[in-house]
């Protein structure tokens, strides 16, 4: 009897498992309504399934339908409170809808927020997103409701011994949400040091962009490049040439790079390469080239905003 039980569950249980798997091949397809769908249906079959809630609320969340995501999160932490990444997904949900209220209902939140992180990051002394949730929350926090820089610190210190470059990267954003540059640079810089992952590279491109230093970011993207061999930088050492007309003659060459090696997995439309490059024909007066390309990036993209002012300016020349 007890192996006619087994035979009998087996189908089942492997029907579970294909919809959960469903669900999962979808969300990585960024098929996310898809993917709402059919855990909809598996959770009201399987109310206690609490891998299928999750799922359900993780679609919710890709979505950023936050009150979805928080209440089938708050069963998850309600059911098993012992499990640390129950109590992260929770507070990040509630931290989401609390930036998408205004600041009075904000302030109701943020507490539960706080509580949520916190049980998350005692139940689990290893759990860095829990730790980078907690200091970017004490730093983007003012200091009235609980903003405090020695807390995000305390946190990127806790990074860093569980990952030397979350920790650099932790520290790097700190000091540059400070209005610290050379603290911050000194931090991203010790991230590629130790890591130098395209993210780490990112951090202290965007760094150098925003404080008007595009030829620092230039070189920066271009070691990045000479590491990772991406398509992609191409286009973002063209894009910072035609930005701050600078180094015009190697942003043009990366652009046009870029086009001619382009796929889906580059993430820019060609349409944009095409815009920055009219903007460098533009800069060297090159009024013939730059209206080629502008028309090309708005054959491609016709209601982009700035290419048809980009247009009415190179008309001008």
């Amino acid at each position: 009897m007890k192996y006619l039980y087994l035979f009998l569950i087996c189908p089942l249980f492997a029907f579970s498992q294909s919809k959960i798997v469903e669900a999962e091949q979808l969300i990585a397809k960024k098929q996310f309504s898809k993917a709402e769908q059919v855990m909809i249906t598996y959770v009201a079959q399987n109310p206690n399934d609490l891998k299928g809630i999750e799922l359900l609320g993780d679609t919710y969340g890709h979505q950023k339908k936050w009150d979805n995501a928080i209440t089938n999160y708050k069963k998850l932490v309600d059911t098993k409170p012992d499990i640390a990444n129950y109590h992260y997904k929770y507070g990040g949900a509630l931290g989401m809808k609390a930036l998408s209220v205004n600041k009075l209902k904000a302030v109701g939140i943020i507490g539960d927020v706080k509580e949520a992180f916190l049980k998350a990051a005692e139940l689990d002394p290893k759990h860095i997103d829990t730790r980078w949730a907690l200091v970017e929350l004490y730093m983007q926090l003012p200091g009235i409701i609980g903003g405090s820089k020695s807390k995000s610190l305390k946190y990127a210190n806790e990074l860093e011994n569980l990952s030397k470059v979350d920790g650099y990267l932790a520290k790097g954003y700190i000091y540059e949400y400070d209005n610290e540059p050379e603290l911050a640079e000194k931090y991203y810089k010790l991230a590629i040091k130790e890591g130098g992952s395209l993210t780490c590279y990112e951090k202290l491109t965007t760094l150098y962009e925003n404080q008007k230093q595009p030829q620092k970011a230039i070189a920066n993207i271009q070691e990045a490049q000479d590491k990772h061999k991406r398509n992609a930088l191409h286009y973002q050492i063209g894009k910072v040439a035609a930005e701050y007309n600078i180094e015009l003659t190697k942003g043009e060459e990366c652009l046009h790079t870029y086009i001619k090696n382009y796929s889906a997995a580059d993430g820019v439309p060609k349409a944009w390469a095409n815009y920055r490059l009219a903007q460098i024909y533009k800069h060297k007066k090159n009024k013939i080239e730059a209206l080629k390309y502008i028309d090309l990036a708005i054959a491609e993209l016709p209601d982009i905003k700035p290419f048809k002012e980009e247009k009415k300016t190179i008309q001008k020349l």
